[in-house]
């Protein structure tokens, strides 16, 4: 038995179809409110409950053999963040708690590439490359750092656990509509967009589950893969989006300071109106920062083999066109029955 935190997630509801098309048993652990939508028709079993509230947490590891973590808050904000911290480390050390308890076969826990330290251009990302719970950056590095650091100190305590650190996560099934995802299915619309200047390295969300899955299988306790992608220029992607879309459009670059002078605001903005940040002084920092990352031992150690960002892309275009004329059904079947 299988049990998946943040199933309904962009990586989470991949990595269950995944199993459950594999034939292996499949059991979720959401949250009383959650929406099933990314899950439905799925032969699985279903727990609800809380990871921050230890007593809902035990009756979903009854006769568990592998747990996948990747229940967390990702947020782009900068700053600190009591609700972040809170779910990405003491959430994970809850779940670590129970799985101890109920003596897993093996703890897959889903981390970030951003919790290594951020190095200068020139220095190769990969496993050597420290955890750092100091980093000043973010709430979510900071979080993600100590959860990792967290679990991989168990393991000195015989916890059979292993770590994946996904970069940045593209790719179809994005039913909560990511930030990349989103920003995606804009560039699909004909009209002038905005750019920023800066790279990034995406990964397939597809391969991320086949690294996971892999790690599961091959991974050996106590150590760290990083499953990364490809390293893309933003105006890069922008101009692939258009290409498998064909559609002849328009971009202005932003200067970088510019956008951070902007970002600012705009972090105030987010903040009072409760909307989800799209554009902050953490992001435009994250396409400036090192992304040059390296995931040989992933290839080497599980044989994880990502596919092309081209391939990626144009999946991600053609699921997002099915996503678009699914719900355009839909509202036109609810507007007919009123």
């Amino acid at each position: 038995m299988n049990l998946i935190t943040g199933a309904t997630g962009h990586i989470g509801n991949v990595l269950v179809k995944e199993l459950v098309k594999r034939g292996e048993k499949v059991r979720v652990f959401v949250l009383p409110d959650e929406d099933l939508a990314p899950l439905k028709g799925l032969d699985i079993e279903i727990v609800r409950g809380n990871i921050l509230d230890k007593v809902s947490i035990k009756p979903a590891f009854i006769g568990v053999d592998y747990v996948f973590h990747l229940a967390g808050i990702i947020s782009i904000m900068p700053g600190k963040d009591t609700l972040v911290h809170d779910v990405n480390v003491n959430g994970t050390s809850n779940m670590v708690e129970a799985a101890k308890e109920a003596n897993v076969k093996k703890f897959i826990h889903t981390s970030s590439i951003h919790a290594f330290k951020r190095v200068p251009r020139g220095i190769v990302i990969d496993e050597t490359i420290p955890i750092d719970p100091e980093s000043n950056l973010a709430a979510y590095d900071q979080s993600k750092a100590e959860a990792t650091l967290a679990v991989l100190e168990e393991v000195n305590n015989g916890f059979p656990a292993v770590v994946v650190c996904p970069s940045g996560v593209i790719g179809p099934y994005d039913y909560k509509g990511s930030e990349m995802g989103v920003l995606i299915q804009e560039w699909m619309l004909r009209k002038v967009n905005f750019l920023i200047e800066g790279d990034y390295d995406f990964v397939d969300v597809r391969d991320v589950v086949q690294g996971m899955i892999l790690a599961r299988e091959k991974g050996k306790t106590g150590q760290i893969y990083i499953l990364s992608g490809e390293l893309i220029r933003v105006v890069d992607l922008w101009h692939l989006v258009k290409e498998l879309i064909s559609m002849q459009s328009t971009f202005i670059n932003i200067p970088v300071w510019i956008a951070s002078f902007v970002a600012k605001f705009t972090q105030f903005y987010y903040q009072l109106s409760k909307t989800k940040p799209r554009f902050t002084s953490y992001s435009i920092e994250t396409l400036h920062t090192n992304a040059v990352i390296s995931n040989l031992k992933a290839r080497s150690m599980l044989g994880y083999q990502p596919r092309s960002i081209r391939e990626s892309i144009r999946d991600t275009v053609i699921w997002w066109r099915q996503r678009e004329l699914t719900l355009l059904k839909k509202k036109t079947r609810f507007e007919k029955n009123q």
